[in-house]
């Protein structure tokens, strides 16, 4: 920002990046598809679209064009509570810049319909043609180190390493004859189908690794329900999290980033190694070694592969990180996939395709999406919105982070704009009681100057102390399996002070 580029910052709170940015766009929790399609009709409107590159790389303008078209200023002004001349702004701002790039992080994605959320992002940059090419595009931030190279390797429910669809008989055939053994045809569960597979008895045994799902998901009460009722559940973790203490089993793992060989790939898809620097302790095992113990306990010798093992045979079934030997990644310092061979530099643009003429492949495509609310409706009863994140010193459910002490942390508080601590009657630090349709909590308040009338936030972070998903909602988008975290409706009730005898 510091050279020249202009930042639009779109968060229901002020947070710093809001409070650094040149424009803070505070939308109300769970109105983002509102405010895309708006923008994206006022670009149309306007005639800042990119026709030349909808008409060469993209297909499905036409109904996306009539879809936004009832996305009126006025109806977005209403819908997201941002001022329409703001939108405005955004969209010719957006639209005429020579690069321009869209961020997003969990405030996108945690919400009943998370993949539309998405949707209507992409469907911007290809309005514009702001993707494939140098200082514009897409970027979901991760929100920690190697979920991207998780989802690379097959942690997805519907794909095999190199997101290559497990439907897909070629591709799956494939994968079979390296690996000696049939691969179920359907794709499985994601995490909220499991939850309801456990629900419907389908699913008696769990493996987690590195997962804490039972102070994590939300909804906890049927979470702890689900996992307590189950015939057998193995937890394989660095920490004795509150879901290894209800396991049959407990494997002791070590910690991948400083215990153990392998690779990392960042949100810019870079492929880098990680280097052992120690042992594990005690009788923690490097997961590869405990996988590859488990096998042959099960009857399969796999012998006794390394992590370079492992990486080349990804090598060899994964075209788009082919061209990635640890030489070659020890030489440059990383590489981006796609990497189709070691003469490949790897891709810097990963859409970088749609700029050529003819567009080799399939064309990218439109896909229209409408505007819907959070499931967890504002009444007269249950009157303010909480939304859930992060702060910068701790992390998820504490358990990485709650052992070390930091200068910023604090305990968990309800965070409240000071309109409402008022109209509530309510001190800075004052014990009360906020209820949702699912559970009820007590919990300090702390007054936030940050926040909207309206509009309160907690974390995740201290799950011993305040159990912040009694509250939440488990309504979970059906594409991504994704709960609507950011989105509960509560009523605050402050505590009776008990009379002196």
């Amino acid at each position: 920002m510091n050279r020249g580029a202009r930042l639009y910052a779109v968060d229901p709170r002020r947070t710093s990046s809001a409070q650094w940015a040149d424009v803070w766009l505070g939308l109300d929790v769970g109105s983002d598809i509102a405010l895309a399609n708006a923008v994206a009709r006022e670009i149309i409107a306007a005639g800042l679209e990119n026709r030349e590159f909808i008409d060469r790389a993209t297909t499905g303008f036409d109904a996306y064009k009539a879809k936004v078209e009832t996305y009126t200023l006025e109806y977005a002004e209403r819908e997201t509570g941002i001022p329409a001349d703001a939108i405005r702004d955004l969209a010719h701002n957006y639209a005429k810049a020579d690069r321009a790039m869209i961020c997003w992080t969990l405030g996108i994605t945690e919400h009943h319909n998370a993949v539309d959320n998405v949707l209507a992002l992409i469907d911007l940059a290809l309005l514009t043609g702001h993707v494939g090419k140098y200082g514009s595009g897409l970027n979901p931030l991760r929100g920690q180190n190697n979920v991207q190279g998780g989802g690379d390797m097959g942690a997805l429910p519907d794909r095999l390493p190199g997101f290559q669809h497990v439907e897909n008989d070629p591709l799956r055939q494939k994968f079979e004859k390296a690996w000696g053994s049939p691969i179920p045809p359907k794709r499985g569960w994601h995490l909220s189908g499991m939850f309801d597979a456990m629900d419907r008895g389908e699913l008696t045994a769990v493996y987690v690794i590195g997962e804490n799902p039972v102070q994590s998901e939300a909804d906890q009460h049927r979470a702890k329900r689900l996992l307590g009722g189950l015939e057998f559940l193995v937890v394989q973790d660095m920490f004795l999290t509150k879901t290894a203490e209800i396991a049959d089993v407990v494997l002791p793992a070590a910690a991948a980033w400083a215990e153990a060989e392998g690779t990392v790939t960042n949100s810019e898809r870079r492929v880098q190694r990680v280097r052992k620097a120690l042992d594990p302790p005690g009788e923690a095992r490097d997961d590869l070694a405990i996988i590859v113990e488990l096998a042959r306990r099960m009857g399969h010798d796999w012998g006794t592969p390394t992590a370079e093992d492992v990486w080349n045979e990804v090598r060899s079934l994964s075209p788009v990180h082919a061209g990635m030997s640890y030489t070659r990644l020890d030489e440059l310092g990383g590489i981006q996939w796609p990497c189709y061979d070691e003469n490949h530099p790897g891709e810097l643009f990963l859409h970088s395709r749609l700029w050529e003429n003819p567009v080799p492949g399939t064309p990218a495509p439109f896909v229209p999406v409408d505007h819907d609310a959070p499931v967890d409706k504002l009444t007269d009863d249950f009157p303010i919105r909480l939304t859930t994140g992060r702060r910068l010193d701790s992390y998820n459910t504490g358990v990485q982070t709650a052992g070390y002490t930091s200068p910023l942390r604090r305990g968990e508080s309800l965070d409240i704009s000071p309109e409402d601590a008022e109209l509530l009657d309510l001190d800075d630090g004052e014990r009360v009681c906020v209820v949702s349709r699912r559970g009820q909590i007590e919990v300090p308040i702390r007054i936030d100057e940050t926040l909207r009338p309206g509009l309160t936030f907690m974390t995740l972070h201290f799950q011993d102390d305040v159990a912040t998903n009694l509250l939440t909602i488990d309504a979970t988008d059906p594409k991504s399996g994704t709960a609507e975290f950011k989105a509960t409706a509560i009523r605050i009730e402050k505590l009776r002070v008990a009379q002196p005898a």
